[in-house]
C-alpha cells in the first residue's frame, strides 16, 4: 500500500480557499472510484509550517499512471482545475509506501 501527498503551495492568503476547491476535487474522483478517500490539510496561519500550503493525501494499493486508459478527467472537474490554477503558484507530489511489519 502506498501513501500519496500533493502538496500545493498558494498565493498569500488564499489558502482556505485552495482547500475548498482540493476538498471538492477529492471528493469528485473518490466518487468516480478514480481515488480512495483523501485528507486536506494546511499548514502556515494557525498552526506551524511554510505558509500558504495546501495537502492533499489518499492510499492506493498500486502505483498506477494518471494518464492510463479508462482514468479521464471528467468535464466537470475542469472548472475546479481552473480556479485552482489561479490560486496556486505551484505543486509538487510525494510517495511513500507504508510499513506492513510484513
Amino acid at each position: 500500500m502506498f501513501l500519496l501527498r500533493r502538496t500545493f503551495k498558494i498565493r498569500e492568503g488564499r489558502a482556505r480557499d485552495a482547500a475548498e476547491l482540493i476538498t471538492k476535487i477529492g471528493k469528485a474522483y473518490e466518487s468516480l472510484g478514480q481515488r480512495n478517500e483523501s485528507r486536506v490539510y494546511l499548514s502556515g496561519s494557525t498552526v506551524p509550517g511554510p505558509a500558504d500550503t495546501v495537502y492533499m493525501d489518499w492510499t492506493e494499493e498500486t502505483l498506477m499512471s494518471a494518464y492510463r486508459d479508462g482514468n479521464d478527467t471528467p468535464e466537470s472537474l475542469r472548472k475546479l482545475f481552473d480556479e485552482l490554477k489561479d490560486l496556486q503558484i505551484g505543486t509538487s507530489i510525494e510517495f511513500f509506501e507504508m510499513y506492513s511489519g510484513d
